[in-house]
C-alpha cells in the first residue's frame, strides 16, 4: 500500500470549507488558488462541479506538489440550469427569487491528489433542497447583510438569520461546501479513514441532524 503524505493541502480560500476540513481530525494546511470557474455552453450541473474541483485539485498540486491536495466545487442545480456565485445584488435578488418556494439540487465535488501515485480521486455529493417560501422583505434584509456575494445560488444553507431551507435531503455539509463523509470515503481508498466520530462532530457543528452519513460510510460491498 502507498504511504499518505504527512503534508496536507486544502486548495480552497472558502471559509466554510477550511471550518469542515478541520473536523477530519488531521492537521491541513490551506492555500489560496484561483481558476476560471466559467460553466461551459450546455454543461451538466454535477460534470461541472467535477470539472472544477479536479481544475482547482491540479492547481494545489502544481503549487504543493509534494502534499496530498484536497479540492472542492459547488454548483446549485435548478432544473439543469447552473447558479454560481452572483456578480451583484441584482443578480443575488433573480436567484433568490427563483428559488423561492421550489426544489433544487446542490452538487459538491470533491476531488484528491496523492504526489507519490500521481492519482486524483473524485466524489460528487449530490444533496436535494426545498427551499422555503420566504417574503420579499426577506430576501432584501439577507441581501443587506452582504452574504450571498460569495455563495453558489446566493444563500448559505446554514446562514442564522435567513434559514433559506425547508428540507434538505442528502449530505448537508455538501451545501455548506464539504462534504466530509464523502472525503472520507475517497480517503478509504488510500488507506486512511479519520475517527469513527467524524459524523457526530460534523453534525454537532453544523447544528444538523444527518440521516446520510450511515450509507455513504457504509464499507463497500
Amino acid at each position: 500500500m502507498t504511504m499518505i503524505p504527512k503534508r496536507w493541502v486544502l486548495a480552497s480560500a472558502s471559509p466554510r470549507r477550511q471550518m469542515l476540513i478541520q473536523l477530519l481530525g488531521y492537521p491541513v494546511e490551506v492555500l489560496s488558488i484561483s481558476i476560471d470557474e466559467t460553466p461551459k455552453p450546455n454543461e451538466d450541473p454535477a460534470a461541472c462541479a467535477a470539472r472544477l474541483a479536479l481544475a482547482k485539485a491540479a492547481a494545489g498540486a502544481r503549487l504543493a506538489p509534494d502534499a496530498l491536495v484536497l479540492a472542492a466545487d459547488t454548483v446549485v442545480d435548478l432544473e439543469g440550469e447552473i447558479l454560481g456565485k452572483p456578480e451583484g445584488t441584482q443578480e443575488a435578488r433573480a436567484m433568490l427569487q427563483a428559488l423561492r418556494g421550489r426544489p433544487h439540487q446542490v452538487h459538491t465535488a470533491v476531488a484528491l491528489y496523492h504526489p507519490f501515485r500521481g492519482e486524483y480521486l473524485l466524489e460528487v455529493a449530490t444533496t436535494r433542497v426545498w427551499m422555503r417560501s420566504y417574503t420579499d422583505e426577506e430576501i432584501e434584509a439577507y441581501l443587506a447583510t452582504g452574504d450571498p456575494m460569495d455563495k453558489a445560488g446566493a444563500y448559505a444553507i446554514q446562514h442564522p438569520g435567513f434559514q433559506p431551507a425547508r428540507i434538505v435531503e442528502g449530505c448537508y455539509a455538501a451545501v455548506v461546501g464539504l462534504p466530509l463523509c464523502h472525503l472520507a470515503r475517497a480517503l478509504r481508498r488510500w488507506g486512511w479513514s479519520p475517527s469513527e466520530d467524524l459524523p457526530t462532530r460534523c453534525q454537532s457543528a453544523l447544528e444538523h441532524l444527518c440521516t446520510a452519513y450511515p450509507e455513504i460510510l457504509a464499507p463497500s460491498p
